[in-house]
């Protein structure tokens, strides 16, 4: 331990500058997942033929190892931080764009058409009824492609977009312990931070309503 905090401590190491590096990464490629998908996900739900191709070819996109989409993405975006982004973004869309869709999908007709009977308007429908229905199931969404994400992204590294995948795949190839934990306990702790933030965050938006039918549900 004291050899690690010593590693960490080192100026000579940059870790300070690779955390950041690993922190934007993810970070940037969560955001752009979340803008992608869930206005994708809102739009091809009125579709069922926009629905079926987004939703086949998000099942594609999850089929593809994440190796195979840095290689792809190389020769026409080269080294560095904007390739490994480019493929975690695509990594994280799917399980986004499902929950949403699933999610919109899920709502029951009847529900709507009771609250057009109580005279609530199309906006207050989408505000009051649709969306703290759907949004439980989009931040579940979010929480699969965030862990994903941080993850996958020591990947990135191999085409030199920095972050802690570096002093990874410099442990393996030096037989150096020391340099392996330095990068993948922060990894760990981090995927374990986001997973039980968002978590929270899930049951936070989730109705009061629903969290007691569950809990009948699952008694």
């Amino acid at each position: 331990m004291n050899a690690l905090l010593q590693f960490i401590a080192d100026p000579s190491n940059g870790y300070l500058g690779h955390t950041i590096d690993y922190i934007k990464l993810c970070g940037i490629a969560i955001a752009l997942a979340i803008v992608i998908s869930v206005p994708l996900g809102v739009l091809v739900v009125r579709s069922p033929v926009a629905s079926f191709i987004a939703i086949n070819f998000s099942g594609l996109l999850r089929a593809i190892p994440i190796l195979a989409v840095l290689v792809a993405f190389y020769p026409i975006l080269g080294f560095g931080f904007l390739p490994a982004l480019v493929a975690l973004t695509i990594l994280g869309i799917p399980p986004i764009l499902l929950n949403t869709y699933t999610g919109i999908r899920g709502i029951d007709p009847a529900t709507i058409d009771a609250a057009r009977g109580m005279g609530m308007t199309t906006l207050q429908i989408v505000t009051r009824i649709q969306t703290p229905l759907v949004l439980p199931i989009i931040s579940a969404g979010i929480r699969t492609s965030a862990v994903q994400i941080i993850a996958t992204a020591t990947l990135a590294a191999i085409i030199g977009a920095g972050g802690y995948g570096e002093y990874i795949y410099l442990g393996l190839r030096e037989f150096d312990t020391t340099q392996l934990l330095a990068g993948a306990l922060p990894v760990t702790l981090l995927a374990i931070l986001v997973e039980f933030a968002l978590n929270w965050t899930e049951y936070a938006l989730t109705p009061a309503g629903l969290r007691v039918k569950s809990s009948i549900e699952g008694a």
